[in-house]
């Protein structure tokens, strides 16, 4: 069973929340607000919780730097923003597993447990097609991962006001 675990994250109430939550269970759970912070940390964990949205950076960018000071540990994407397309890429890039915020820290340790072939067999396609909206959502964020998370250029690409784009950002993710 997995005891060291790593959470990036800028989110400081989550934050505190999930090391309160894996301490109770005897977990040890080291928090970093920031990619550098995390990156300056010695290659120690056997897991580690990647937010995709931190302040002013893109876990996704951050996720190939983690596999390479980190190529022990299993990630696992943890993002209130969730899409399929960022969730490919984190899979493609490394990650074990890619979970929408909110999550219980029993799903989370389930996450970093599962085996390949059971996170396989795990994965469930919904039958009902997805709304226009969440279409709409799903493509923004497949066009802002093209451009590297950068807002400008995503606007540009799909010929709307950068500030229009950050409202949109900012809303959860929409759903089915």
């Amino acid at each position: 069973m997995m005891t060291d675990f790593l959470l990036v994250d800028d989110n400081d109430t989550f934050a505190r929340l999930l090391c309160r939550g894996f301490k109770r269970r005897g977990l040890s759970l080291e928090w970093a607000k920031t990619g550098a912070a995390a990156l300056a940390l010695p290659a120690r964990y056997q897991g580690i919780l990647l937010d995709l949205n931190l302040d002013g950076e893109s876990g996704l960018q951050l996720l190939p730097e983690l596999v390479l000071a980190q190529p022990q540990a299993r990630i696992v994407v943890l993002t209130g923003y969730a899409s399929i397309s960022t969730a490919i890429a984190a899979i493609k890039l490394g990650a074990v597993q890619y979970l929408p915020k909110p999550a219980e820290i029993d799903a989370i340790l389930a996450a970093f447990e599962e085996d390949d072939a059971e996170q396989a067999a795990s994965i469930n396609i919904e039958e009902e097609s997805p709304s226009l909206k969440r279409h709409q959502w799903e493509y923004v964020q497949f066009v802002l991962q093209q451009h590297d998370g950068n807002i400008s250029a995503t606007a540009r690409a799909l010929g709307m006001h950068r500030r229009s784009l950050q409202r949109m950002l900012q809303k959860h993710a929409v759903s089915r």
